[in-house]
């Protein structure tokens, strides 16, 4: 699934970030072949993730904005027993390892806030725990170049990309993909 998904994404490395029901109706429009769910609880997720793979696109599931999922392991299994989920995005790295570990694909999530959250991303091994990484905010070329340096798997860029500067800036800055809740931006 990894590399079908990896394909997905050089053809089209712009990924439908959807944080309603509004939006996932755009995005399975859009020509993204991967979407992540950033919103839905324990009672809808199933069918929010059966709308996107019965269009044939990637559903990765942000497990830490799912209501009714905690951030413990038993959260990866229920995804994993009752949705389609391709993979999940977390902040944390315990349900990434174990996500990863049980066949998903995986995305670690991290916040640029300071140098502090650069050096993290630095002192993690992450090639061997996720398959991917997001950083936010996605419209820092030069932070970006850097993190790609040093992060040792694909990087996304993510947060406050807003056009297609923005979309281009970070590609050129060695992203692989980017992902926006901005509609506008799926196009671009």
């Amino acid at each position: 699934m990894s590399r079908e998904l990896y394909q997905s994404l050089m053809e089209n490395p712009i990924i439908a970030a959807v944080k309603d029901s509004e939006g996932l109706t755009r995005a399975l429009e859009s020509d993204s072949a991967v979407i992540f769910i950033l919103f839905g609880d324990i009672l809808n997720i199933a069918g929010i993730v059966d709308r996107i793979k019965n269009r044939n696109k990637h559903a990765i599931v942000h497990i830490d904005l799912v209501e009714g999922l905690g951030s413990r392991e038993i959260a990866v299994d229920f995804l994993m027993a009752n949705t389609r989920a391709d993979g999940i995005i977390s902040t944390k790295a315990n349900l990434i390892k174990y996500a990863k570990n049980r066949g998903l694909f995986t995305i670690q999530r991290f916040f640029l806030l300071d140098s502090l959250s650069f050096t993290n991303i630095g002192k993690k091994s992450l090639q061997d725990s996720v398959d991917m990484i997001e950083v936010l905010p996605g419209v820092m070329p030069k932070i970006i170049r850097r993190v790609v340096a040093i992060a040792g798997v694909p990087v996304i860029a993510g947060g406050l990309i807003c056009d297609k500067e923005d979309v281009v800036g970070a590609l050129s800055a060695g992203a692989s993909a980017i992902s926006s809740t901005n509609a506008g931006v799926w196009s671009a």
